[in-house]
């Protein structure tokens, strides 16, 4: 299936409220909609630097900014879209086939991923005019 950036959401994470604490508690399945293979998560990026760059084939991943902030800019070959992360309760669902790129990282920001598959180099299109050759190929 081709997803477009339409396809990529926001999705509000269940919160528990305490006075001593919030807590967050993600299960497969239950409310992320693919069963997590992988996660990891980037820290210490320096201010101005760019991250991303590379779309997949197959994976898809929740974003969540467990700290701090930065911005994501989804690109189907077609159209674009900037999303703002700065709030650990909320996650980007990123579909596959969507080229990505991270911006602005705040100092301190920790950038959280979900992953739907172990790490895999045969899922990446790591240069922009494969991409937008594959995504010709499915219209």
């Amino acid at each position: 299936m081709l997803y477009n950036i339409d396809d990529c959401s926001i999705v509000t994470l269940p919160v528990v409220h305490n006075d001593n604490g919030n807590i967050i508690a993600l299960e497969n399945s239950e409310n992320i909609s693919f069963d997590i293979q992988r996660i990891y998560y980037l820290y210490d990026v320096p201010m101005g630097a760019e991250r991303g760059g590379h779309a997949h084939y197959d994976l898809q991943q929740y974003v969540i900014a467990a700290s701090g902030s930065f911005t994501f800019i989804l690109d189907d070959g077609i159209n674009k879209k900037e999303v703002f992360l700065n709030h650990p309760n909320k996650a980007l669902h990123i579909k596959p086939g969507i080229w990505r790129e991270m911006k602005d990282f705040s100092s301190g920001s920790i950038c959280l991923v979900l992953a739907s598959m172990k790490y895999t180099e045969n899922d990446y299109i790591r240069q922009y005019e494969k991409f937008l050759d594959y995504r010709k190929k499915w219209k």
